[in-house]
């Protein structure tokens, strides 16, 4: 199994530090908004990666942090006139809900930075003791990136280099532009903090993650994920913080997912380029969506427009077209393996989704294929392509009941009269078209070949494709 390391910039065989066990950590939300679709593309990567690694057969510990306080999320409760802790606790609810409707698995620990404060301030003390930090005067605690010497290797900047970018916010003093924030003394419009050495205050954001995965994963860990927006600073403070507080390498894997674009530029909330995870699913099935996003390579930036989810749509239709009308179970040894070890090679190869569906594309067209003439080995490859499908989490819905569904959901469809609500997919609606197809049935049954053919065109006009075979004609909305 090979991964790519962004630490070494290179694949490497992928060996646990214990063998037949991984512990992996994610940075997960800063939860003071809707998580918008960059942030279901880091999650969907992730648990793509985690339900690999089990299906593998590793023992998984997976680790997500949830930040549950930071300069952002008190700006927004500023803003909305509510407490942090209020604000926060609705968002991570949203987020929940979002997690469940992509079918994402919930990670197995998912600490939040408010409820290890001890840990924080005990690891902040122990820098400071080994003169890799510095209390200031106004009672703000800073990391000295120059007592580091790999400061960098993450990211490989150059810390020299570093230097002409850097800048020292109003309020603060530091040593050297460089040094950032472990710890920051509370301020009088903030109603956030704790109690700590240096005085009231509240942790910075970058030593939250060091806490937290060496408290719930030890001081050396297999796997770190999270965005490539996070490698610098985010990551490379995570590392330096850590080792230097434990003297152990933090993570020996690091893995980094690509953004999500809209027009080539990076989808974010401080751009005003974003799409909420919650908005996209009001627009299209959650399965399409999932799909979508794990259709190109994790590490790869993915570009959201509707062209792309309308394709996803048609690439999930094909595969349930063929899945149509075949059993979900069968015998197992009727299986073509060949399939199977195509699809965990590329797997194996840094989850490569891309590779992975095209391996069920040729699954699907196998079945098709013997469909007619050999109904048994259909019902084999089906089950089969239903079961290697189970790490990317899809393809485990009824055929008939997602091909029903409509493909997009429009507003200025839905607000246009009839034709918009033939979109919705409602259950009159579904009952209408049922009935039209048995008109058609009994029309071609009187060899009332004009009737059957119209009804074919209304139906097409109003986005319904009539598919007939010799069990029957069934019937899915086109996209």
């Amino acid at each position: 199994m090979q991964v790519f390391n962004t630490l070494t910039q290179q694949k490497e065989t992928f060996e646990p530090l214990e063998a037949g066990k991984v512990r992996m950590y994610v940075c997960g939300i800063t939860v003071y908004d809707y998580c918008h679709l960059g942030h279901a593309r880091m999650l969907l990567a992730f648990d793509v990666i985690a339900r690999w690694l089990r299906q593998r057969g590793f023992e998984l510990t997976y680790v997500r942090n949830i930040t549950d306080i930071d300069d952002k999320i008190l700006r927004r409760a500023a803003e909305l006139n509510e407490d942090f802790s209020d604000l926060t606790e609705r968002f991570i609810d949203e987020l929940h809900g979002d997690e469940r409707k992509l079918g994402i698995a919930p990670p197995d620990i998912e600490p939040r930075a408010t409820r290890f404060i001890d840990q924080i301030v005990a690891m902040t003390k122990k820098l400071i003791d080994k003169g890799y930090a510095y209390a200031a005067e106004n009672g703000d605690v800073y990391y000295s990136v120059t007592a580091f010497e790999g400061y960098g290797k993450l990211s490989h900047k150059n810390i020299d280099e570093l230097l002409s970018g850097a800048r020292v916010e109003v309020g603060e003093i530091k040593k050297d532009p460089r040094d950032f924030a472990l710890w920051k003394a509370a301020k009088p419009e903030e109603n956030a903090s704790w109690e700590s050495p240096w005085g009231l205050g509240r942790p910075g954001w970058h030593i939250e993650c060091s806490a937290m995965a060496t408290e719930n994963l030890g001081d050396s860990f297999d796997i770190h994920g999270g965005g490539t927006d996070l490698i610098f600073p985010h990551h490379e403070n995570e590392i330096a913080q850590a080792e230097a507080a434990t003297g152990c390498e933090f993570a020996k894997y690091w893995l980094h997912n690509g953004a999500v674009r809209v027009d080539k530029v990076k989808m974010s909330k401080s751009l005003g380029n974003f799409f909420t995870i919650r908005e996209v699913l009001d627009k299209y099935p959650a399965e399409v969506v999932r799909y979508f996003l794990i259709s190109s390579h994790y590490r790869s930036a993915i570009n959201y427009s509707d062209e792309n989810l309308q394709n996803a749509r048609v690439a999930l239709d094909r595969f349930y077209v063929a899945l149509r009308g075949l059993p979900l179970q069968a015998a197992a040894e009727n299986y073509n393996n060949d399939y199977s070890q195509r699809f965990s090679d590329v797997m194996d190869d840094d989850f490569n989704t891309p590779e992975a569906l095209a391996v069920l594309f040729d699954l699907a067209k196998a079945i098709n294929t013997c469909k007619t003439d050999a109904p048994e080995k259909a019902a084999a490859l089906a089950a089969q392509l239903r079961q290697i499908a189970v790490p990317l989490g899809i393809l485990q819905l009824d055929a008939e009941a997602f091909l029903k569904t409509p493909a997009f959901t429009l507003p200025s469809m839905e607000a246009a009269g009839t034709q918009g609500e033939n979109k919705t997919g409602s259950a009159e609606n579904d009952a209408e078209i049922e009935a039209l197809v048995q008109q058609r049935e009994a029309a071609k049954q009187a060899k009332d070949y004009g009737l059957a053919d119209q009804i074919r065109t209304d139906l097409e006009t109003r986005g319904v494709v009539l598919e007939d075979s010799r069990a029957g004609t069934s019937w899915r909305r086109k996209v």
